[in-house]
């Protein structure tokens, strides 16, 4: 019988008891460190105001289109950089420069660029998600196997494009999936700090919130982003578990 899941059921529940305990003690000030007991009323009350869903929709809209641009852009110069050498000669200095500049470095030119708007908080996402997608495909195509592709050749695939389909998007797709999954997390990372200067969202709310103390709604968006990231990952992972059921 595997222990494991019971395991954790154990761990959560216990924390949350410790939690539980310290909020009620009056060690802590309620609007400091409210009890886990009061979320559920709390998510009730966002829900039946009509915040709740207004909030999560609003942030999905701009995660999808940053989780859409950033890693189709981030996978397609990944893969180009790996493929062709006067790519990769032209990028190098380039990707050295901007990879270490965070994505919230990038709020005033997104503010200058697009306003407070849906916009700038999509870019400000797709660029956290572009660098994983980028070395993720970059290291997945670079990490072919080079007797495949000398192999393909003898069974007469010397064409780019035969290569590419029959040989290196299928031994890199196990690394490319990675990074998408990677992405999926990073981009949920991104969406509160990216809805911080006034873009409607789950940001925007916790930042209300925090600036009426009421802490429980700051921990009910809290645990609504972890939720969310949960299903889409879940999601993803029978997808990808489909895509790679070849190998198995």
């Amino acid at each position: 019988m595997n222990s494991r899941p019971l395991a954790s059921a154990t761990g959560l529940i216990v924390f949350l008891a410790i939690w539980e305990a310290i909020a009620r003690s009056g060690l802590v000030a309620s609007t400091l460190l409210p009890a886990p007991s009061v979320l559920p009323g709390a998510l009730i009350s966002e829900v039946s105001l009509g915040f709740w869903h207004a909030m999560v929709i609003a942030s999905m809209e701009h995660y999808l289109i940053g989780l859409f641009l950033g890693s189709l852009l981030g996978i397609a110069c990944g893969m180009a950089v790996a493929l062709f050498p006067r790519v990769d000669a032209t990028q190098a200095w380039l990707a050295r420069v901007l990879r270490p500049i965070p994505p919230l470095a990038w709020i005033p030119f997104a503010i200058i660029w697009f306003g407070v708007s849906q916009s700038a908080a999509a870019f400000i996402i797709s660029i956290g998600i572009f660098w994983i997608n980028y070395f993720a495909a970059l290291t997945a195509v670079e990490s072919v196997d080079k007797e495949l592709i000398e192999l393909s050749n003898a069974f007469g695939h010397r064409s780019f494009f035969a290569r590419l389909v029959k040989v290196i998007l299928p031994g890199a797709a196990p690394g490319i999936l990675g990074g998408f999954r990677a992405g999926l997390g990073m981009g949920w990372m991104t969406v509160v700090a990216a809805e911080l200067f006034g873009i409607i969202g789950i940001g925007s709310r916790m930042m209300e919130a925090a600036g009426l103390l009421a802490t429980e709604v700051v921990i009910v968006y809290m645990l609504t982003i972890a939720f969310l990231y949960a299903v889409s990952d879940t999601l993803f992972v029978r997808v990808r578990d489909r895509l790679l059921q070849w190998q198995q």
